[in-house]
């Protein structure tokens, strides 16, 4: 579905909770929008939070307020559906981008709407109010809610496309991923038999792309002088490009607002990017192998506390600031807060 439109009331102002209704209107009579909708062909979806109500004993009682989102979309004529291959570690690509949705491209001459700021905003609002609370209980002064940074990052509870995967104190000895931050390209979710993959955003390799004596054109030409990171132990070149506010690039496929990814099989229409001037090559940045998982491999890992799975904004994502390769994962662990913030600063473990 191609978004159309987001409208956010909150009737209250004040900090709101996620509830879990989350209802199609579309169709309904007397709904106003959602039946012009419904006549359009389109769908309008209907996401309700809710505030709580303040325990009985609170110094204060606050009235109840509730938050309403709803979005209006409109079915495309293809299918969204597609497969990596035939395996659950075959070698990824992007060529689903070559499918994406002409007419979501004709729209997009607007800056891509993050929703995970959103969904992030509300968390903070959440974390918030729940310290509000315990200060009330404390008789501490209120300080009220702060509002979301620059770089921010939360836990999530299940794996999404975009998310990231930090690795946990039992990873400490596995080289591979001692305190990685596996950026999830793709969560394994659109087919049944395709398995999640990524790749690793903190082990640069300290290499130019020249540095390996290419045999493609395109990599010791155009690409000579970008820097290789390790992605992960399975052999696949992969590379993130930067997009920025521009609409969205055929033959890519999106991981989160301004971020895509291509294979070795998207060289050429990437460099061809470069050639029009449309993107630059420090756009670019270049893996050595990718990170995957069978179907259930990477859920049963999770739930085994080999990954914290966490979502995380696109400046931690597309910086690559730092060359230490557990700065980003002491960073996100940090930003995290509560338990998660003890965790960065704990040592390593011996294995």
């Amino acid at each position: 579905m191609d978004l159309w439109s987001l409208t956010v009331k909150n009737a209250g102002g004040s900090p709101c909770l996620l509830g879990s209704s989350f209802r199609e209107v579309c169709g309904q009579s007397g709904r106003g929008a959602a039946a012009a909708a419904a006549a359009a062909g389109s769908r309008v979806f209907e996401i309700s939070a809710f505030k709580k109500r303040r325990p009985c004993h609170a110094p204060r009682p606050v009235p109840h307020r509730s938050l309403a989102v709803r979005a209006l979309a409109k079915k495309n004529n293809g299918s969204n559906s597609s497969s990596p291959g035939n395996g659950d570690h075959s070698t990824p690509d992007s060529s689903d981008g070559n499918r994406s949705n002409d007419t979501a491209s004709q729209k997009s001459n607007h800056k891509n709407l993050d929703w995970r700021e959103f969904r992030a905003t509300l968390f903070a609002r959440e974390q918030a109010e729940n310290t509000e609370s315990e200060a009330h209980n404390k008789d501490e002064g209120h300080h009220g809610s702060k509002p979301l940074g620059i770089k921010w990052a939360h836990p999530i509870p299940v794996p999404e496309t975009g998310c990231v995967l930090v690795a946990t104190e039992k990873l400490d000895g596995v080289r591979t991923f001692e305190r990685t931050v596996v950026l999830l390209l793709r969560s394994g979710t659109r087919h049944p038999q395709e398995g999640p993959f990524g790749v690793v955003i903190n082990r640069p390799l300290n290499k130019k792309i020249k540095h390996m004596n290419p045999t493609n054109l395109d990599l010791a030409t155009t690409f000579a002088d970008c820097s290789l990171h390790f992605g992960g132990p399975l052999e696949a070149s992969m590379f993130l490009l930067k997009s920025g506010e521009k609409a969205k690039l055929p033959g890519f496929e999106e991981v989160i607002p301004g971020l895509c990814f291509g294979a070795r099989n998207n060289l050429d229409e990437a460099a061809a990017l470069v050639k029009k001037g449309v993107l630059k090559p420090q756009d670019f940045r270049f893996f050595m192998g990718y990170a995957g998982w069978q179907f259930d491999q990477l859920r049963e890992e999770i739930e085994s506390d080999y990954w914290h799975v966490a979502a995380c904004s696109s400046n931690l994502i597309c910086g690559g600031s730092s060359n230490s390769s557990s700065g980003l994962w002491e960073e996100i662990l940090q930003l995290m807060g509560g338990h998660y913030s003890e965790l960065s600063r704990k040592p390593k473990q011996d294995m």
